[in-house]
């Protein structure tokens, strides 16, 4: 295009330079301009000269020709078409016009001038063919692209010749020519489905004549132009003459290529007809490529005529592996298929050839293929059983061209329908066909598969064997008979020689009838029974048909049975190696099995999974899987699997047991339990169920006996002993059951004898009554003649042993019961016996040795050198022995060999550093060698596990450490006794140790201490009466005496003074504790003549003088109880005289200086008492005898100091915390969320002191406003709710349960939302009522707590609106409490409250009854509160201010802080809204800033900072601080919701008044943030506004 456009314009300037002569001037300037801008690109003015020119010379060429190239320049393309078309009219000799043309329409692309173009590139042909040869070619070369893109292939091909011919003329060379041709074929090929049959031949002629221009020959590119020849004359069927000579023609020249005779077998597989030529060219091609896929298919088709499928079906396959393009080839595939009876692959095979042929033109060569396709795709399918494979196979069938005249096909369309469940269809397609066709073999047969199927065999037998009278060689004839003559009646069902028959010659006739060798296989087996006949047949039925499970698990199983496991095991391999998933259950089920008998147990899992894969609802398959989870020991996945199949079978016994049986492996008892007891409800006399249930009992037994849990443990022996029995009783020759029983009998023998008390079945200690009741001795007796029964069945060594065991322990029972000692010698040598019996049996079980030298080293035998040398043999049989170094080391011990026990427990300590009796061992060793490490182990014993030598060894010192009073204060004690937590510890142990020691008094003496301790004065009581019966009858009375002084000390505890008096009188009362405690109990008793008597007595006897200050200290007490002050202030004084003052005394003192208001006595005695503060005992006391004196003092501040003083100085006293968090609430409420912490420390610290704490917590909290809306998790009402549960008899708890309620309820009111708590009022104060009358309080705290609970329900019903309730409830109070005069205000306030909310002008007598109310409770400071708001809703702006200047000065001198703070801000607040008023006074401003700073001064309160803000903001005083006041309040963080949304809502009226919207922005993000709904609502009303 370049080329041409360059030479348009060089003749251009050449026309311009040869018109100048012959125009005249005007024209030639004219024109000499238009080039000018034409070659200066301004095409505009080109134009307006050419106008010119041609206004001069309407037909100048020039001019014609220069608007046409300036227009197209401009994109004006009809203007230059027009311009170019014009010129070439007037000389169409003449280039340039032509030359524009071709130009503008190349441009322009556009497909509706391809003609014009083409007539403009002939006319340039036309002119450059006598002038210019090279612009012709390139021409001619445009001409056929554009021949090319409209596919008018036919002028290609003659132009194409045309430029040959040029290029021939003018001398090309060969080379040239041939790339010619080549490119001419690449033009004709294109467009091969579109070509006529001209076309194809110069196509053709085109690829010989590439073919001969080729050179060399022969050369990789003439045999590439050679194949493609080839490969195009293959497209043309008529062209099979010129194909196979070219294809000959190559192989002459190329005779090592394959590809000629590829093409050669396909068209030969493609013709139908395979011929010994073409077996000739399949075999040459063979030798060539041994690979090649269509000399492969072709001797696929050789071995199907041959009618060797196998080897055809092999051939076809591999041959398709290399072409599977080829239609043919996969029909043949499908019928050698259909031959072998694969019928899923025929259809598969079908459906590829049906896939390739739509991809073709429709042809009577492919229909006829397709119709062949669908045939044996439908023979196939009807073979496959299912609806959906026959409605499939009747697609099919449909689809074959003229099917309904061909009868071989209805009959198939009849089995079809039949195969459908239409059978009468199929029976009426038979019946038509044998009248249509009566000599149809198929028609018969058809009509036999219906009768068949119906179980009409006599006729289906007829059918049949016309069938076979038409066509006797067809197997399926014979077999469908056989079939009918193996189900026909039951004379043929016994004699099956008919079927026999049938089924032999179905076999004979078609070897791939796997079904025929199925039944033969099944006579063989079931009726001759001859298996090896049987294996054969089913051998053969299963390779023909590898999808018959049945066949293939008959050989399995015959070859098991017949000894060939290898054979078995070989199939069982090829079956699931090649089996898909969920396929071949059989195989998998039977190779897991064999697995599992074999004992590979993980390929036994993987093969039953397999199975299941294939049939999941299978139980049987499940529970082949749980034996095999089973053995290889994964219970849990056992456990599953055997569940699961007891789910789909719940009649299976055997799951239930196996399940039940691994839940008592795992240890999971009461499960196992729950299963066995289901088997029981079907078969009540299962005996693995009964002694599954025994066992399963004996070892819950063994588990509560090693949690010291006697008592159920014995409940569980006998259950076992029950279940046991009836096994026994069912299957007495079983020696386990009778082994079962003797280990359940033994298990008693650690058991106090006292609790043994067992019921057992009659007839195991040879009665016939039910059950009888067994003592000890006679259960361990019992034991030991079942071990022997169990012997007489089976002897085993471990039997011997348990004997031996079982005489030792019957032999132990009766030394403790003190029997003869020829018995127990008798015992004893039994079990020796016995014992060496075990290790003749088994000498090599470290078990046995060991038992017997436990035997030999106990009191009856002592042969310590046999026991020595039963231990060492013990060690020499099991290396990690840790038992037997324990005993050995007891053993050296015992002989007083220190040093050689010593190290034997270090090696069993080594081997097992857990093991509980090697370490009460080495604590022994250090008991005896008085180590001080003794507590320690005694300890490290008790956190190991319990026993009973550790917990009273341990017990023992830690009673001796806190007997020891002047070590309070050591390291030592704090360690041993504080944080190892040492009581609660020893007295768990203790307590256990004496639940099965039950003669041990020492021990309930030491558990009795201990529960002292804990405050447990019930259990303490308890056990100091079984050490008192204990040695009721002992000669030693002294220890008898300490036993009665402690029963009656723990009696006093209790409050029980009566039985405490008795016990003290039982004892000699020579001691001088045991006269105290009687005094005392006198004393508690209110008998004080008879405790002074008795004081005195102990004062004569005090031995020091702190004694007698205890004395004398007891005496003044009762002094003063007597209301002998004075006389208790001189005993009291007379003890803090002493050389060693009495801290007692001293306490008592100051006391009753508090009790009498005497601040300067108190104050004395607190300072005497605190000169001894350096002793660290009575620091509770001291702390709240001095926040006392404070109090008293009314320095309140000083109080929670004090209390926090000594916190810091002891902060591991959780009673310093508990009483922080009481007192600051009442002495310093600024200070509550201190105080609510402080609570929370002492709850954590002990939760005796935190049960009071909870409740002062909540009280801190409600001081403090922390509410649920605030912290959900932790608030006044959750702890008050903890502390009610903790103490639901604390009446304290209820009283503030009720105030919390209030409290929330009132934050309701605030957000507007629903009351969770209603109508709690009622019952909440006579429950308070209730529990102060059952709680022995003080009267004065009683009264004000149940009367305070009173004020606080009227006062929470009369603000939720129920006045009448109120108002009842006050009337009620005033008949209790008729002095009481709050009571009277509040049934005003309760009165008064609706006509206040009428809003009506109150007389003024009523407002002088209300005066007089609140005067009567004048030191009430909200009760000033309420007439204030009274008189501020009646206007009395002033009276009202009285009234809370009246309030604040109240508060100020009764020191209550909260009411001088809340007066202050209800002052603000009053000012402030006559200021709202707009009311010019400049007292009420001044009011709201005097009020607000005070109240600032008391602490920070944002309520203050935000009436300051709200001051600003009304009187409009300092825009910038106003802001920042507010800000102040909203972002501040900690500050009340309430307050914030008040702040907000007014901050965010001010910045939109000063256009701030930046600072909007974040405040309306701080308020979604915060949920603030009006302050987002008033943000949208005033945007609105403001836009």
């Amino acid at each position: 295009m370049a080329i041409i456009a360059g030479g348009f314009l060089w003749w251009l300037w050449l026309r311009l330079a040869t018109a100048a002569v012959m125009s005249n001037k005007e024209v030639k300037a004219a024109l000499k301009s238009a080039r000018d801008a034409i070659r200066n690109k301004e095409y505009k003015e080109a134009l307006k000269y050419c106008k010119a020119v041609l206004k001069q010379e309407k037909n100048n060429y020039n001019a014609w020709v220069f608007i046409g190239l300036a227009a197209a320049e401009l994109e004006q393309p009809d203007q230059a078409q027009g311009a170019y078309r014009k010129a070439a009219e007037l000389e169409p000799g003449q280039l340039l016009a032509w030359q524009g043309l071709a130009n503008l329409y190349e441009k322009t692309n556009h497909t509706d001038v391809g003609e014009d173009l083409v007539t403009v590139y002939q006319k340039l042909l036309e002119l450059y063919e006598s002038t210019d040869k090279q612009k012709w070619c390139e021409v001619c070369r445009k001409l056929v692209e554009l021949y090319q893109r409209e596919k008018k292939y036919i002028q290609v091909a003659r132009t194409w010749h045309k430029l040959i011919k040029i290029r021939q003329e003018e001398g090309a060379d060969k080379a040239e020519l041939h790339q010619l041709w080549k490119k001419l074929v690449q033009l004709l090929e294109e467009g091969t489905h579109l070509q006529d049959n001209e076309t194809r031949q110069l196509l053709l002629n085109a690829f010989e004549e590439a073919v001969n221009s080729s050179d060399p020959i022969p050369s990789e590119e003439h045999q590439k132009i050679y194949r493609e020849l080839i490969q195009c004359l293959s497209k043309f069927p008529h062209e099979s003459f010129r194909l196979k000579k070219a294809c000959e023609d190559m192989m002459a020249l190329y005779p090592a290529v394959g590809y000629p005779l590829e093409v050669l077998c396909l068209g030969f597989i493609q013709s139908g007809s395979f011929t010994e030529e073409a077996l000739n060219c399949c075999r040459k091609l063979l030798d060539i490529d041994s690979r090649s896929g269509p000399a492969l298919i072709g001797l696929g088709i050789q071995f199907l005529q041959e009618k060797e499928y196998a080897e055809a079906e092999k051939k076809l396959m591999e041959g398709l592996q290399q072409t599977s393009q080829c239609p043919e080839a996969w029909c043949y595939l499908g019928k050698v298929q259909v031959k072998m009876h694969k019928f899923q692959g025929a259809v598969h095979s079908c459906n590829q050839a049906l896939k390739i042929l739509g991809q073709f033109n429709e042809s009577s060569s492919s229909q006829q293929q397709k119709n062949l396709a669908h045939r044996f795709k439908a023979v196939a399918l009807i073979k496959i059983p299912g609806v959906d494979s026959a409605k499939e196979a009747l697609s099919s069938l449909d689809q074959i061209l003229d099917s309904n005249n061909d009868p071989k096909l209805i009959a198939l369309k009849g089995e079809a329908c039949l195969n459908k469940g239409l059978a009468d269809e199929a029976l009426k397609v038979s019946q038509e066909l044998k009248q249509t066709h009566p000599d149809l073999a198929e028609a018969h047969f058809l009509e036999g598969l219906v009768y068949y199927r119906q179980k009409n065999y006599h006729q289906a037998e007829t059918s049949f064997q016309r069938a076979i009278e038409k066509e006797p060689e067809i197997a399926d004839f014979h077999f469908c008979l056989g079939l009918t003559y193996w189900f026909m009646s039951e004379e043929t069902r016994k004699d099956k020689s008919k079927a026999l028959t049938q089924f032999l010659k179905a076999a004979k006739l078609d070897n791939y009838l796997g079904s025929a060798f199925h039944y033969l296989g099944q006579y063989y087996r079931d009726i001759a029974g001859d298996k090896n006949r049987a294996l054969g047949c089913y051998k053969k039925a299963f390779e023909k048909d590898k999808a018959d499970g049945e066949a293939g698990a008959a050989v399995v199983d015959l070859s098991i049975e017949l000894g060939d496991l290898q054979t078995a095991l070989a199939i069982l391999t090829e079956v699931t190696e090649q089996a898909s998933a969920g396929r071949a259950k059989w195989a998998w089920l039977r190779r897991g099995l064999y697995y599992l008998r074999a004992g590979q147990h993980s390929q036994a899992v993987a093969d039953l999974q397999a199975a299941l894969r294939a049939d999941p609802k299978d139980p049987n398959c499940w529970e082949s899987l749980g034996e095999a989870y089973l053995s290889r020991g994964g219970y849990t996945t056992a456990l599953k699997s055997f569940r699961k199949a007891r789910e789909l079978n719940p009649k299976s016994i055997y799951s239930i047991y196996k399940a039940a049986a691994i839940e008592q492996i795992l240890g999971k008892y009461k499960d196992a339990i729950a299963e066995y007891q289901h088997i029981l409800k079907k078969s009540k006399d299962y005996v693995p169920a009964l002694k599954g249930l025994g066992e399963c009992y004996l070892m819950m037994a063994k588990i509560a006996l090693v949690d010291f849990l006697d008592g159920k443990a014995l409940d569980y022996i006998e259950k076992s002993l029950g279940f046991l029995a009836r096994a026994a009783k069912h299957r007495p020759e079983v020696s386990c059951l009778w082994k079962l029983l003797g280990d359940a009998c033994s298990s008693a023998s650690v058991i106090s004898p006292s609790k043994v008390n067992v019921k057992v079945l009659g007839f195991l200690i040879g009665q016939n009554t039910d059950k009888c009741v067994l003592k000890k001795s006679d259960l361990l007796s019992l034991g030991g003649r079942c071990y022997g029964r169990g012997l007489k069945l089976m002897s085993s060594p471990n039997t011997w042993c348990d004997l031996g065991i079982n005489y030792y322990n019957q032999a132990q029972h009766l030394t403790a019961m003190g029997s003869n000692e020829n018995e127990i010698g008798e015992l004893l040598e039994k079990s020796v016996q016995c014992l060496k019996k075990s290790v003749r049996l088994d000498s090599k079980n470290h078990l046995y040795w060991n038992v017997l030298g436990v035997v030999a080293c106990c009191k009856g035998v002592g042969n310590y050198s046999l026991a020595q040398h039963a231990f060492i043999k013990s060690i020499q049989a099991e290396q990690i022995n840790v038992v037997a170094w324990t005993n050995l080391g007891a053993l050296y011990l015992t002989t007083g060999n220190i040093e050689q026990a010593h190290e034997a427990f270090k090696v069993a300590q080594s081997l097992e550093p857990s093991y509980l009796t090697c370490w009460i061992g080495q604590a022994l060793i250090a008991e005896t060698v008085g180590s001080y490490e003794t507590m320690d182990l005694y300890r490290h014993t008790t956190e190991l596990s319990m026993h009973t030598e550790g917990a009273k060894g341990y017990a023992h010192w830690v009673c001796s450490t806190l007997q020891d009073k002047t070590n309070r204060n050591t390291e030592l004690y704090r360690y041993n006794i504080l944080q190892m937590n040492a009581i609660p510890a020893a007295q768990i142990a203790l307590t256990k140790y004496t639940e099965r020691i039950q003669d041990d008094a020492c021990a309930f003496t030491m558990l009795g201490y201990l529960n002292e301790y804990l405050q447990l004065k019930k259990q303490a009581a308890d056990a100091y009466q079984r050490a008192v019966l204990l040695l009721k009858n002992s000669e030693d009375n002294d220890k008898y005496s300490i036993a009665m002084r402690n029963y009656g000390r723990s009696l006093c505890a209790l409050g029980h003074y009566d039985d405490a008096i008795q016990a003290y009188l039982l004892t000699h009362l020579t001691e001088f504790d045991d006269i105290v405690g009687l005094a005392q109990a006198y004393f508690k008793k209110g008998h004080f003549q008879e405790s002074q008597k008795a004081y005195e007595k102990a004062l004569s006897i005090a031995e020091n003088e702190q004694d007698k200050a205890y004395v004398l200290t007891a005496i003044a007490i009762m002094e003063y109880k007597e209301n002998q002050v004075d006389a208790a202030k001189t005993l009291l004084f007379k003890c803090s005289i002493l050389q060693e003052p009495n801290m007692e005394s001293l306490q008592a003192l100051c006391t009753l200086g508090l009790i009498k208001q005497d601040g300067t006595l108190a104050t004395a005695a607190l300072k005497e008492l605190l000169k001894h503060v350096e002793r660290k005992d009575n620091v509770y006391e001291r702390c709240l005898l001095t926040s006392a004196v404070f109090a008293l003092q009314g320095r309140n501040l000083a109080v929670q100091r004090q209390v926090s003083k000594v916190v810091h100085s002891n902060p591991d006293n959780p009673a310093l915390w508990s009483l922080l968090s009481r007192l600051v609430p009442r002495y310093t409420p600024q200070n509550a969320k201190g105080g609510a912490v402080a609570g929370t420390v002492a709850h954590i610290h002990d939760l005796n002191h935190g049960k009071k704490a909870l409740l002062n917590t909540a009280v801190n909290q409600l001081a403090l406003g922390c509410h649920t809306a605030e912290n959900e998790k932790n608030n006044a009402l959750k702890n008050i709710q903890k502390a009610a549960h903790l103490s639901p008899d604390d009446p304290a708890a209820w009283a503030v349960l009720l105030a919390a309620c209030h409290a929330e309820n009132s934050i309701v009111c605030l957000h507007n939302t629903e009351p969770k708590r209603t109508n709690l009022e009622k019952m909440i104060v006579p429950t308070i009522s209730a529990k102060i009358k059952d709680k022995d309080l003080l009267p004065s705290y009683a009264q004000a707590l149940e009367e305070w609970s009173l004020f606080q329900a009227i006062t929470g019903l009369n603000e939720t609106g129920r006045t009448s309730e109120a108002e009842a409830l006050c009337a009620k109070g005033l008949k209790s409490f008729p002095e009481q005069p709050t009571l009277y205000l509040l049934l005003r306030q309760v009165q008064c409250k609706p006509l206040l909310y009428s809003q009506k002008e109150l007389p003024d007598a009523i407002l002088e009854e209300l005066r007089k109310a609140v005067m009567s409770n004048s030191t009430s400071v909200t009760a000033w509160h309420w007439l204030a708001q009274v008189y501020q809703s009646q206007g009395m702006m002033l009276a009202a201010e009285m009234c809370y200047r009246k309030s604040l000065q109240l508060a100020s001198q009764q020191g209550n802080w909260s009411g001088k703070l809340s007066s202050l801000l209800r002052l603000a607040k009053l000012a402030l809204e006559i200021c709202m008023g707009n009311i010019s006074n400049d007292h009420w401003p001044s009011l709201v800033q005097e009020a607000t700073t005070e109240a600032l001064k008391l602490a920070f309160c944002p309520l203050a900072v935000l009436l300051q803000a709200l001051l600003q903001y009304n009187r409009k005083m300092g825009s910038r601080e106003t802001r920042r006041m507010l800000e102040r309040v909203v972002y501040q963080p900690g500050n009340p919701e309430t307050v914030v949304s008040v702040a907000r809502w007014y901050l965010l009226r001010h910045l939109y008044a000063k256009n701030d919207y930046e600072l909007i922005d974040v405040l309306v993000a701080n308020a979604k943030a915060n949920g603030d709904v009006q302050a987002l609502e008033l943000d949208k009303k005033l945007s609105a506004a403001a836009s």
